[in-house]
């Protein structure tokens, strides 16, 4: 991930599409922005600065994406402390977004869906 190239802009509507391809992805709002939830949990939600949206993450995952592409792959000060990362839409790869979404996905789904999806089922 990270890889610098020449991408379309992602916006509010590539999320979307990817999120509703997402077996039990439920299209609500969280703290007053459009997002999704599986299972009654987030996994992606469009952030107030109108630029990122928000995805769950490992932090651990999260640290190493951010020293690799610190531009695309950042949080603020409020998701110090939690498994959260903000993704830069203007500059993030259209098949990075999508991974990061479909594994934040995987983290909230129960089980028997992710099974059902990855056809374990």
């Amino acid at each position: 991930m990270g890889r610098k190239r020449k991408t379309d802009r992602a916006t509010w509507e590539t999320v979307r599409e990817i999120a509703l391809a997402l077996p039990g992805a439920i299209e609500g709002r969280s703290y007053g922005t459009p997002a999704f939830h599986v299972n009654k949990k987030l996994f992606v939600r469009f952030h107030q600065s109108g630029e990122s949206v928000v995805i769950m993450i490992h932090i651990h995952e999260r640290e190493a994406l951010m020293k690799i592409d610190p531009e695309t792959f950042y949080i603020t000060n409020h998701y110090l402390n939690y498994p959260a990362m903000l993704v830069r839409l203007s500059t993030v790869q259209p098949d990075d977004l999508r991974k990061l979404i479909t594994e934040s996905w995987r983290r909230s789904a129960p089980a028997k869906l992710v099974a059902a999806y990855d056809g374990l089922t």
